[in-house]
């Protein structure tokens, strides 16, 4: 849905980001008027009965007069809905106009954090491109497993024993040859089965992977990606999806179709199109002529979606050059990694809430990266090369809808203008346009930083090694400090070096397995396991995981297996476990009912400390029925080498979706009503705990009490109840890169004791019924795992997170959201949802970097004492610090 007459926001639509008002700068501002003629609507998703509520609160739209260059660019706007590449021919035409500003420039170097000068970096030294795996063949293509593997998964609560969760494209007609146009056929594979596409908004029960082997696949119009799907291509030799010369439509591969003549309506709510993946692929527009505007992907997403392995091919030059390799113009969370983009005019244009970007190369582009909007974004290991301008992020001062960017680890090559920005003293939001630089090397280019109208901000030739604009905080033991800053970063902790790897902060992508011959993996049904549901499966899950052999991975088909005891793997086994998209394992069960003695359904190590190594991808960890003595996961092994114990696309969810017992024919909302926990709801103790002794690397981890039901047909909302969402007690290292933590009771990611942690960008939403009931019910006050007591407080509503009694802890972009108050709006204008967010208590060395809050009135709180205002920092949506400092 469109954002009225919003400069570079063209159809964003509205949900999370509604009920954007904006304190900043001037009350009587026109950018203040704007957003506070924006009225309050739904969130992640309102209750869809009848239809009407829904449909016109996502279609909410701009009242007041937007002015003429963004009243041209909406009215152009409405013609593109029923032909989508008219936006992006629009859009640059309109962009130049909208750049009038007004230009306060701040020093350089003009840090004010005086309560003490803060943070020295790494020694700076000139960062190595990264290689992504893109375009690297290695080994024939009938080597890789996906391919061959004996395919024994079934969607447990689908009803059709005969459904095929695997697709070859080439069983469905696709030829793959350079010629033939396979679109329809692609098309064919994907939708087969009666799937989730345009109408149905979500579901889990039709899963589907879409396998597409070596060749050119050439198609002249969008490849849909229905819900839940992951398209997967050979990894030796990358599949080749070309658009023809004649294509129509607006990227290769679209994961949220517009509906024709749908004032921008799109087939499924953008913040909840979830569980998509798409790997292994070459992305060819070049045949498209020049001046048409086309894009590689339209990857209009949530969160549990992930593109990795993937090499976008443009148009070199070309004054009218409208090619795109990534066109992301709405959605909520999510991560992408190990993409390279040749050519084009974007590589990619870049619009969403919160998200997390790792090792991305651009070469030859005429801008590598385009940020239209964001709440935050995290840029990790981007390497520009050859580009006119690296990273865009300028929009007219007056009206910035960037909140904040944080670019680290980073390399430019031959690249005149790195960052493009229109912050300064006066720009509207006050803190729109925060961007944090660490650790980037910008003696590729001439200018680091420009202000939009062409002065120098910060001059290039050399390594930045930390540089901030925004506000900054700087808090003691004695108080806190605010300044507005736009200048290096100086005199600071030193970063430890168990959390760097080889290019600043340790990463690694997940593991595909493509050397692994298809012998060594183990079906978990084959193994004895019924995945079907009904049948306890515990003793066959743990034999199936004994008896793995050196070298051996076990494979978990796609199904629901029903865990009624604690599952133990043994740290010295160094066991893998990859799913089939999304395999659920379902605690159950009277040993896991009792909240006074919480037991886990997992635990990766029996004891914390336990030496070894173990990887998980692909899987959903979850409940069946009420669980409130559940923890799903204990993490206790410690690896001796960074990352070799890890989770990647591994997703705790609690409810709302078939099977689980806990939708929303037995859990609806109950609004206005005072009540307690319904018993029948409460589906976990604690998602994930992290033990003191332990260490681990976890990538787009998303922890999910739903607030909504994905598979009955009314989607409303619901009241799940999961006490804690992540405990970390580990000493380090520990890396949370793309992770998310939403509507747990309690707190959303509790930091207790900890040291040396990772985490950027992490995401939380408060729980859309609290204060109703509170927070203090239905869970009482565990000590053993350091429960916050609410019973005597006035803040009623869950903590986003806590850290307790830690130190070194380093956060690189954080969104941390509180949208409701027992599911009413009313508190989002005046932006106090809840009191209190974010809870900082006897700990030291802590840097939190491009932090944002929602709706809760201090920021960050200590001591029952504000050490930071939603007030004093208001951003484009959320308020944004761009550092908060705690020695």
């Amino acid at each position: 849905m469109r954002r009225g007459g919003m400069a570079l926001w063209p159809h964003h639509e509205v949900g999370e980001n509604d009920g954007l008002m904006n304190g900043s700068a001037s009350a009587d501002g026109e950018a203040a008027k704007w957003w506070e003629s924006r009225k309050n609507v739904d969130i992640k998703c309102l209750s869809k009965a009848g239809g009407e509520e829904h449909r016109e609160a996502e279609q909410t739209a701009l009242e007041v007069d937007p002015g003429p260059e963004t009243r041209s660019l909406r009215n152009k706007l409405n013609h593109w809905r029923n032909d989508p590449s008219l936006f992006l021919r629009t859009l640059q035409q309109s962009y130049v106009n909208l750049r009038i500003a007004i230009m306060v420039a701040l020093g350089a170097g003009a840090l004010l954090l005086t309560a003490f000068t803060y943070f020295a970096a790494t020694t700076a030294v000139p960062l190595a491109a990264p290689v992504a795996q893109a375009g690297s063949p290695q080994a024939a293509a009938s080597s890789y497993w996906v391919a061959t593997i004996e395919r024994n998964g079934v969607p447990p609560f689908g009803g059709n024993p005969d459904y095929r969760i695997f697709r070859n494209v080439k069983d469905f007609g696709a030829k793959g040859d350079g010629v033939s146009d396979d679109t329809d056929a692609i098309n064919n594979a994907v939708l087969e089965g009666q799937r989730c596409g345009e109408g149905c908004d979500s579901s889990t029960t039709t899963p589907a992977i879409v396998y597409f082997p070596p060749g050119t696949y050439v198609v002249s119009k969008p490849i849909i990606q229905y819900y839940y799907s992951q398209f997967v291509g050979d990894i030796f030799d990358l599949p080749i999806l070309k658009a023809s010369a004649s294509f129509v439509g607006m990227a290769v591969v679209d994961a949220d179709p517009y509906i024709p003549g749908g004032n921008g309506a799109n087939w499924y709510t953008n913040q909840n199109n979830f569980y998509r993946q798409i790997r292994n692929f070459v992305i060819d527009v070049t045949a498209v002529p020049e001046g048409t505007a086309t894009a590689g992907i339209h990857w209009q997403v949530a969160q549990a979606t992930s593109l990795q392995n993937l090499r976008f091919e443009m148009t070199k030059g070309g004054a009218n050059n409208q090619q795109q390799g990534i066109f992301m113009d709405n959605g909520s969370g999510g991560f992408m990694t190990d993409l390279i983009f040749n050519g084009g005019k974007f590589g990619a244009f870049l619009g969403s809430q919160q998200f997390t970007t790792r090792n991305m190369t651009f070469n030859d582009c005429q801008t590598a990266i385009f940020m239209n909007w964001n709440w935050l974004w995290n840029l990790k290991s981007i390497s520009i090369n050859n580009c006119q301008l690296g990273l865009d992020m300028a929009n007219a001062p007056q009206n910035q809808t960037v909140g904040s960017v944080v670019l680290m680890d980073s390399k430019f090559v031959n690249t005149p203008i790195g960052v493009n920005s229109s912050f300064s003293e006066n720009s509207i939001p006050h803190t729109g346009g925060t961007l944090i630089l660490d650790n980037v090397d910008f003696t590729g280019s001439q200018i680091a930083v420009q202000h939009f109208d062409g002065q120098q901000v910060l001059q290039g030739g050399k390594v930045v090694a930390a540089w901030a604009q925004g506000n900054a905080v700087a808090s003691t033991g004695t108080g806190a400090s605010q300044s507005r800053v736009q200048g290096d970063i100086s005199g600071a902790p030193q970063k430890p070096a168990s959390l760097l790897g080889d290019n600043g902060f340790f990463e690694r992508s997940k593991p595909q397995y493509e050397s692994v011959p298809v012998a060594s993996f183990v079906s978990l049904k084959k193994a004895g396991a019924k995945g079907d549901g009904k049948t306890d499966d515990t003793k066959a899950i743990q034999d199936a995981i004994n008896n793995l052999s050196d070298g051996q991975i076990l494979y978990a088909d796609h199904g629901a297996y029903l865990v009624t005891q604690t599952i133990t793997i043994p740290a010295e086994k160094n066991v893998k476990i990859t799913g089939e998209i999304w395999p659920m394992f379902m605690a159950t069960g009277e040993f896991f009912s009792n909240q006074d003695d919480p037991k886990p359904a997992f635990k990766v190590g029996a004891q914390t400390g336990d030496k070894g190594s173990f990887e998980m991808s692909d899987v959903i960890i979850t409940t069946k029925g009420p669980a409130p003595g559940g923890i799903l996961m204990e993490w206790n092994i410690a690896a001796d080498q960074p990352g070799a114990a890890g989770l990647w696309d591994v997703h705790f969810r609690i409810g709302g979706f078939a099977g689980t017992e806990l939708q929303s024919d037995t859990c609806a909302k109950n609004p206005g009503t005072p009540h307690d926990a319904d018993p029948k709801c409460i589906g976990s103790f604690m998602q994930l705990h992290v033990t003191k002794s332990s260490n681990g690397y976890f990538e787009n981890v998303w922890l999910w009490t739903a607030d909504h039901e994905l598979d009955l047909s009314d989607h409303n909302q619901i009241d799940i109840y999961n006490g804690r969402g992540m405990l970390v007690e580990s000493q380090g290292p520990v890396w949370l890169w793309g992770t998310a933590s939403e509507h747990s009771q309690l707190c959303q990611y509790q930091f207790q004791g900890a040291k040396d942690i990772f985490y950027g960008a992490v995401q939380t939403e408060t729980p859309y019924y609290q204060p109703n009931p509170t927070a203090s019910v239905p869970f009482k006050v565990n000590s053993k795992y350091f429960d916050p007591d609410f019973s005597n407080t006035e803040n009623a509503s869950a903590w986003a997170i806590r850290i307790i009694d830690s130190e070194s802890i380093w956060s690189y972009g954080s969104g941390t959201y509180s949208f409701f108050r027992d599911y009413d709006q009313t508190c989002v204008p005046g932006q106090n949802c809840q009191k209190d967010i974010i809870e900082l208590e006897n700990s030291s060395n802590i840097n939190l970097f491009a932090l944002s809050t929602k709706a809760s009135e201090n920021m960050v709180t200590s001591g029952g004492v504000g050490l930071a205002l939603d007030s004093d920092n208001r951003s484009n949506f959320c308020a944004t610090l761009a550092i908060f400092a705690h020695a």
